[in-house]
């Protein structure tokens, strides 16, 4: 019995053996699992690494290979005075971004940007660029150049004069009183660089009211399909349009528009050696203030992407007429519809009224 006990309560040594390794078994994988996740954690924080090195590259290369592009314009808001300046522009509408305002300074002279380097310079192009609050709507308004305007400390004269008089600051301030319409920044656009970007993107269709003729080229009435050199004449017209100046601003913006509707066109962002080409080219022909630096830009152009060529609209400053000061030929505004206008800039619900300007809009671009 005694035998017989022992044997039931002393386990073998192969029974023991067993035991053992039932109990180890577990304590033995238990490190190995804890390896093995090791290295899988290990594995995705180097790849995450790897993955964000690369996307943080590709967002610094993007940008100074675009933005880095772009000259600065120094000292352009310096000499404002802060208290006589318009208050910031206040959305209607609740918005989580500020509405943008910019001041497009345009000359067609080649070679020569309105970079504040030529004191004897005029704008052949001024215009109020908005981007609202919502991110998604943008208007572009021309100001006449021959507009017969009060410009700080000299008086009334053509609004082109106070870039000559004292450079894109006077410039700012003569737009600023004029429109009550804060200007947050400022860019100067070389037109004979934009129309590089023409050829890149293999042309752009413009609409021409009346047939008209210019150094080597006859632009008929209708829907012209221009290059490179034809878009520089056609853009350089001064004589010969029925609407005179009104004429040459209609045909700034309207090729502005076709540009870039091309530009953002699915067939160029299938293309990326095309699109490369004209971002270049379009970066390369503007300057602006030296405020905003490249990760501003990056994150400006990042909030507004959802702003399409679709909802962009266009417009002119109203327009009583013109006449003659002395022996210039002048355009005179229209103070009432003006300020009807700059107040909806100010609110910034421009688009929500665009209807409203419907003569100082230009016709649908040709598709």
């Amino acid at each position: 019995e005694s035998a017989d006990t022992d044997s039931a309560e002393t386990p073998t040594a192969t029974e023991v053996d067993v035991e053992r390794t039932d109990e180890v078994e577990p304590d033995d994988e238990h490190p190995r699992k804890h390896k093995a996740l090791r290295r899988i954690l290990i594995s995705l924080g180097i790849f995450g690494l790897v993955l964000a090195v690369l996307v943080g590259g590709g967002l610094w290369f993007l940008t100074e290979r675009y933005a880095g592009n772009i000259d600065r314009i120094s000292d352009v808001f310096d000499d404002l005075d802060e208290d006589a300046r318009p208050a910031p522009a206040t959305p209607v509408q609740e918005a989580r971004e500020d509405p943008v305002t910019f001041l497009l300074v345009g000359s067609d002279t080649r070679g020569e940007t309105l970079d504040g380097e030529d004191p004897d310079g005029r704008s052949d192009a001024i215009m109020i660029a908005r981007f609202s609050a919502d991110r998604r709507h943008a208007q572009l308004i021309s100001i006449p150049r021959d507009s017969w305007v009060d410009i700080p400390g000299h008086g009334k004269n053509k609004i082109n004069a106070s870039y000559a008089f004292g450079g894109p600051s006077l410039l700012i301030q003569t737009v600023e009183q004029l429109t009550q319409v804060r200007i947050d920044h400022y860019v100067a656009i070389d037109f004979e660089g934009i129309i590089q970007v023409t050829d890149d993107l293999g042309g752009v269709d413009v609409v021409v009211a009346e047939t008209t003729r210019n150094g080597p080229y006859t632009f008929p009435a209708g829907v012209n399909h221009l290059n490179g050199e034809q878009a520089r004449w056609y853009l350089g017209q001064r004589y010969g349009l029925q609407g005179g100046d009104f004429d040459r601003v209609k045909r700034q913006q309207q090729y502005l528009r076709s540009m870039f509707g091309k530009l953002f066109s699915s067939d160029t962002f299938t293309d990326p050696g095309r699109l490369d080409s004209a971002l270049l080219a379009v970066t390369s022909a503007v300057s602006i203030d030296d405020s905003l630096g490249n990760g501003d830009l990056l994150s400006l152009a990042y909030s507004m992407r959802n702003v399409t060529p679709d909802n962009v609209d266009y417009f002119t400053a109203p327009i009583l007429g013109t006449g003659m000061e002395g022996p210039a030929s002048v355009v005179y505004l229209d103070e009432v519809n003006g300020e009807r206008m700059w107040a909806y800039l100010r609110s910034d619900s421009l688009s929500q009224n665009a209807d409203e300007f419907e003569k100082q809009q230009l016709p649908e671009v040709p598709r």
